[in-house]
């Protein structure tokens, strides 16, 4: 095929259009276009091939990746179980067929014809059958996803826009030490949600560095394949939320929307957007969505004594009563105190073991209490640190 033909199926593009916005096929497609001198069909090459490098320098990946993420309305009409038409179907193969014959071309096959003996910069390609990736995406597309959701498992809102974490927590759940049963409980409710049973929002509370975050990201991750996608929203964002809500609607995935280090004052106007949303309200509830949310409170709304002895407001009881009840508005509450010695000291004995510290046990002990005395308590987070401390 030449290049000129290329450049013809490419820009004819119907299903997969949007690929043509990433800046290495505009480049691409530039470069089989470019019917100028030598020195500016070279310069359209170099960009094409510079733009490929900065992204890993393979075009077949770069292809793969294009494809799996396009937001395209074949893949949302799959998702929806929805009828597809038949042009649309048909415009799709076509344009797979020919992706996987762009992951067959080398550099001296777009130049065999131009006459030009110079050195022609290269790039890594490999063969990928287009056809039959897209399919077995469509076919699994509750656990792959689309769109940004199909390669990125944590994601964060920035200007009402989810955008993915760039350097995401990878976290497992083989990492921890101790802190089995809270673990699992929050495990336990990820997978009901993966498999379409009732799931509830949860609410992880107790002592600072006990592992609540982390335990949040460790399950998304574990989960990651089972269809599960993590969207992080600070509490100043959660006006955010209708529109988070709104925008994972209709996906086929299942999300946790983390809120890490939840309080609130009394009059803090994000308290009855959270409170609609724990309460599922029609406009704001997403059934494919559970709320996952951290605190070193209990009682996550702030109370000072003079909230309970002031008597401007007539219905004292009922306004006291209602900032206490919204952590009993999470279906399921997770406690996670600061471990006893017993445990503090397993946790220093396993992280040892596997930073390969050697150093005898009952000296390691006493230096592991003066560090927890030194931050102020035990904590998985102090063990750490004192282990960071010796390596």
């Amino acid at each position: 095929m030449t290049n000129k033909e290329l450049a013809c199926r490419l820009s004819a593009l119907t299903v997969f259009r949007n690929t043509l916005k990433k800046d290495v096929l505009s480049a691409f497609l530039e470069f089989l276009k470019c019917e100028g001198d030598m020195a500016e069909k070279l310069s359209a090459y170099g960009e094409f091939v510079s733009l490929l490098s900065a992204q890993g320098g393979s075009f077949s990946e770069f292809l793969r990746k294009s494809v799996s993420e396009d937001e395209n309305a074949y893949i949302k009409l799959k998702a929806a179980k929805k009828d597809v038409p038949e042009s649309v179907r048909k415009n799709a193969a076509a344009e797979l067929s020919l992706f996987t014959e762009l992951s067959l071309i080398t550099a001296d096959s777009l130049w065999q014809s131009s006459g030009y003996e110079g050195y022609i910069p290269t790039f890594e390609n490999s063969y990928v059958d287009f056809g039959r990736l897209y399919n077995e995406r469509l076919e699994n597309v509750d656990t792959l996803g689309y769109g940004i959701f199909a390669s990125n498992g944590m994601f964060r809102v920035e200007d009402n826009k989810i955008i993915p974490v760039e350097v995401a927590d990878r976290i497992s759940v083989d990492n921890f030490i101790g802190y089995e049963k809270e673990r699992q409980a929050v495990l336990e409710n990820t997978r009901a949600l993966t498999e379409g049973r009732p799931a509830q929002n949860v609410l992880l509370c107790g002592d600072a560095g006990t592992g609540k975050s982390s335990t949040v990201k460790a399950s998304a991750n574990y989960f990651f394949n089972k269809g599960v996608r993590l969207i992080e929203l600070r509490k100043d964002q959660l006006f955010s939320l209708s529109y988070v809500m709104g925008a994972i609607a209709e996906n086929p995935l299942k999300f946790i929307i983390f809120i890490d280090d939840l309080s609130f004052n009394k009059n803090d106007d994000c308290f009855s957007m959270l409170k609609a949303v724990l309460e599922g309200s029609a406009e704001s509830r997403s059934s494919n969505a559970v709320i996952y949310a951290t605190s070193n409170r209990r009682h996550i709304v702030k109370e000072s004594f003079a909230d309970r002895t002031g008597t401007d407001d007539v219905h004292r009881n009922d306004t006291m009563q209602e900032l206490l009840s919204l952590s009993d508005r999470f279906g399921l509450t997770v406690y996670f105190q600061k471990p006893n010695k017993l445990l503090y000291l397993d946790i220093v004995h396993e992280l040892a073991q596997r930073n390969g510290i050697t150093m005898e046990k009952a000296q390691l002990d006493v230096k592991a209490e003066a560090f927890a005395l030194s931050r102020g308590s035990r904590s998985p987070r102090a063990a750490e640190q004192f282990i960071k401390s010796l390596l």
